[in-house]
């Protein structure tokens, strides 16, 4: 008995600054992306992009990909993409991007991948306020007496 459904694994999954293919079906990752450092905030991110791989599935699946604010249960974005895997030995590479996205304050960031409904992975993206190099920070005021 052949089965008709198997939930995928998630092969990778990285948040990066552009993700770009060749005529012949190869990715370019761009930007792989550790930690936002910016020197003020808040900031806007023109454009980020999750690119995630799926394999050993079968079946058509929904991938939901979600950004959390540091607070950890407010939803900053969401995407989803519908899928198919027709084979286990397949793979499915999706391509989630975000334009316009406005970090307001530092702190530890959350992307999280799931696949119907089924989390597959949480990982941290911390946002850091740092001057430019060859900069530093002002130095407190101090109130004289009068």
């Amino acid at each position: 008995m052949q089965p008709t459904r198997i939930l995928p694994d998630l092969q990778a999954s990285l948040l990066c600054e552009e993700v770009r293919q060749e005529s012949n079906g190869n990715f370019f990752i761009i930007g792989v992306i550790n930690l936002v450092r910016v020197p003020q905030l808040p900031v806007v991110a023109a454009r980020l992009c999750v690119f995630n791989r799926w394999t050993a599935g079968i079946g058509q699946f929904t991938e939901t990909v979600r950004l959390i604010a540091p607070d950890q249960t407010t939803v900053l974005r969401k995407a989803e993409m519908k899928f198919e895997l027709r084979d286990a030995a397949l793979h499915s590479t999706n391509v989630m991007v975000f334009g316009q996205l406005e970090f307001k304050t530092a702190g530890t960031y959350f992307i999280e991948v799931l696949v119907d409904d089924v989390m597959k992975i949480r990982y941290p993206v911390p946002v850091m306020l740092a001057p430019p190099p060859g900069q530093n920070p002002p130095a407190p005021t101090e109130e004289k007496p009068a």
